[in-house]
């Protein structure tokens, strides 16, 4: 199954808990969201480096894979912030 892998998102120490996660990941969606139409992506997979990671997806609803440590957000998901 076609899916689009998110690489890690960082954000330096001095600008962590401003937002500007959320809007790397929002632009990362976004952008994976326009590209899906082309190459008919399913998913959006992540791989959280640490358990703050994973948090910081679960709460934007990415969902855990079994067995893997990755997450996902399906394109059906991502479409309904970007339409």
């Amino acid at each position: 199954m076609p899916t689009t892998l998110l690489g890690p998102l960082a954000v330096n120490n001095r600008f962590q808990k401003q937002g500007v996660g959320k809007l790397l990941l929002v632009d990362a969606l976004k952008r994976s969201y326009k590209i899906s139409k082309s190459i008919a992506s399913f998913a959006v997979v992540v791989d959280p480096i640490d358990e703050d990671a994973e948090r910081f997806y679960a709460k934007y609803g990415f969902i855990k894979l079994p067995d893997s440590g990755k997450m996902f957000l399906t394109m059906n998901t991502i479409k309904t912030l970007f339409e």
